[in-house]
């Protein structure tokens, strides 16, 4: 499997499906690389990625050590309270913000301001972590007394469907939750971004005009 390949078969897709809806800007494809080795996680480098995701604190702190320095390390899945510590200070992005407790320990241990996504659970499913979209806007307002959080955006994970439709509108009621956000202008949640999309559905997501997709199987594989 050669990653320069598969990155450039997805930027094209990115470019189809962006101009089909008149979106003007392609989302940053974040190299998904927990299921791959360090070797190859250096292969989407070469080829040019340099945002990469993580969900287990030891491959993030390994994949972040071993990689180029100009790297932007994204955490993208779901963290321990107790855990905080260990690898907040190491990411520039963390993607799944769903609970105050966890705000409150991120503002402890931060060094610095950290750009965290709050996790929606759009489609309301009990087997998904999130914050559930009509509580959103009480979240974020809890969220004002963290001065080292920084609310960037949104994020959601679709369900493994093959309704197509369905998942579109599920992005859709994030983006426009994104909006009503984006509109209040809070200094400390300026909610611009979208982090949505993964290998099997990233191309919905560009569609309703995602920031970030977040792809591992389908650009560098799995190999462990």
């Amino acid at each position: 499997m050669n990653v320069q390949q598969n990155l450039e078969q997805i930027n094209e897709e990115l470019k189809v499906h962006c101009k089909k809806e008149h979106v003007s800007t392609l989302p940053n494809v974040i190299a998904v690389t927990k299921y791959v080795t360090i070797d190859r996680a250096n292969d989407a480098y070469y080829a040019g990625i340099r945002h990469f995701g993580e969900n287990r604190i030891e491959g993030c702190l390994q994949k972040k050590q071993a990689l180029p320095n100009d790297i932007v390390m994204h955490f993208i899945g779901s963290l321990q309270t107790r855990k905080v510590k260990e690898v907040i200070n190491d990411i520039d992005y963390f993607h799944a913000l769903d609970r105050l407790k966890l705000a409150k320990e991120i503002n402890k241990r931060a060094e610095h301001k950290i750009k965290c996504f709050v996790q929606v659970n759009v489609s309301g499913e009990s087997s998904k972590q999130g914050v559930s979209l009509e509580d959103v806007n009480t979240f974020i307002e809890n969220l004002e007394q963290f001065e080292k959080i920084e609310v960037v955006g949104l994020m959601t994970m679709a369900p493994l469907t093959e309704d197509e439709p369905y998942i579109k509108s599920l992005f859709q009621a994030l983006r426009l939750k994104r909006d009503e956000i984006k509109a209040l202008n809070l200094n400390y949640a300026p909610c611009k971004e979208l982090s949505m999309g993964m290998s099997n559905d990233f191309h919905i997501a560009a569609e309703e005009g995602a920031s970030f997709v977040r792809i591992g199987t389908k650009l560098v594989g799995k190999e462990e």
